[in-house]
């Protein structure tokens, strides 16, 4: 397996002309890659040219991760898959098709969530289908476990510096009471590993694609809905999402399981970003985050 030595206009070019020399000529823009000195995370995507898009890697773990997202995609298949116009480990490359749209953060306030839920549900039942893990691990081999989060001993432990205090006391109550839940595992199955709303194409009210598969992996299903409670007014998408699964899935879908690994995510992202003084989206302050976690469990009428 080769990697990009670096992420430049003419690497990425010359890496299209060994995979897709039908686009090397077209022209290629980069996004901004400040803050980009962690291995894990050297990889970006190039629009090459207005109908495709580049993803490439510039380190050894960043290439691994886009390898196995190479795998994934041609292995699965599932409803509003990215289509794939070339791939290549040598030297790592993923060249897909561009549709046109917008983040399901940029428009779930203007849609209907109940819809939108629909579609997402069709999504996840599919993916989650055991014929669709079966397969991947066909041509893959076993599938990793998720990345490994912050402990919930972590959180209550390095969390309080950057909270008040009695939001901190409010954490070290959560976090016993997500241990609680999530302390019996329940089978796994696979998931895509990172569905928040910037890895979902939409066109209008319609979902066109489901994207970076980089993070694709073996866990319960409620894994897959974590990100979806902060997502939308009120968890109206959330409570939408679960119930067309279960409807069409005819498998029940525990919300405080959803909630406890909403909870450890979005700690966890507070937390990284608080201590690298990386800004939280929306440039919220670390106790408004706290202030919405007290709110959706108020809504959903879960919790400790």
């Amino acid at each position: 397996m080769r990697w990009l030595t670096e992420c430049s206009v003419d690497t990425v070019r010359d890496a299209l002309r060994v995979v897709a020399p039908g686009l090397a000529e077209l022209p290629i823009t980069l996004p901004d890659l400040v803050g980009r000195d962690e291995p894990l995370w050297m990889a970006s995507s190039a629009a090459v040219g207005e109908e495709f898009v580049a993803k490439v890697a510039w380190s050894a773990p960043a290439a691994r991760r886009l390898a196995h997202e190479i795998g994934v995609l041609t292995a699965l298949s599932v409803p509003f898959m990215p289509e794939v116009v070339a791939s290549s480990t040598e030297p790592v490359l993923l060249v897909t098709r561009r549709m046109p749209g917008k983040s399901l953060f940029a428009v779930v306030d203007s849609i209907d969530r109940d819809h939108a839920g629909r579609q997402l549900a069709q999504f996840l039942v599919a993916l989650h289908d055991p014929s669709t893990r079966a397969a991947v691990e066909r041509a893959l081999g076993p599938l990793p476990a998720p990345r490994a989060e912050a402990s919930t001993d972590e959180i209550r432990a390095r969390l309080g510096r950057w909270v008040r205090p009695d939001q901190h006391a409010a954490v070290t109550t959560w976090c016993a009471w997500a241990d609680e839940v999530l302390a019996e595992p329940r089978p796994s199955v696979l998931v895509h590993g990172d569905l928040h709303g910037d890895n979902q194409v939409w066109n209008g009210d319609r979902l066109s694609l489901v994207v970076d598969f980089e993070t694709t992996s073996a866990a319960e299903p409620e894994y897959d809905l974590r990100a979806f409670p902060s997502t939308g007014p009120d968890c109206e998408l959330l409570t939408a999402t679960t119930q067309h699964y279960e409807h069409l899935s005819g498998r029940s879908l525990s919300l405080d399981r959803i909630m406890a690994w909403h909870l450890r995510t979005t700690l966890d992202d507070l937390l990284w970003r608080s201590e690298a003084r990386v800004p939280l989206p929306g440039h919220h302050s670390p106790t408004t985050w706290i202030n919405d976690l007290t709110t959706r469990f108020a809504k959903l009428q879960i919790g400790p």
